[in-house]
């Protein structure tokens, strides 16, 4: 009997539009409270936008602040700072 494969999770980049696999991008969060963080388990609840695990998209990101629009929110130069470590840490 053949094993079934399982269907990879797609989400598309805020700032190149490609969809990739969920695994390959990276989860900021603004959560109802108005909190805005980097969610790393990919499952914290709250409106997400999904950002390529790369520094240079990540500097683009930040640049013309399409997080930020994209969640309505104001968001903390923190939050990109610790997107651009782990992206450093996990390229």
């Amino acid at each position: 009997m053949p094993t079934k494969t399982r269907k990879v999770p797609l989400r598309k980049c805020v700032v190149t539009q490609e969809r990739l696999p969920k695994k390959n991008l990276l989860r900021v969060v603004a959560n109802q409270e108005g909190n805005v963080f980097f969610d790393l388990s990919g499952k914290a609840n709250g409106r997400g936008a999904y950002v390529k695990n790369s520094e240079e998209v990540i500097l683009k990101a930040k640049q013309k602040d399409l997080l930020g629009r994209h969640l309505d929110v104001r968001v903390p130069d923190e939050v990109y700072e610790e997107l651009y470590r782990y992206a450093q840490d996990h390229i």
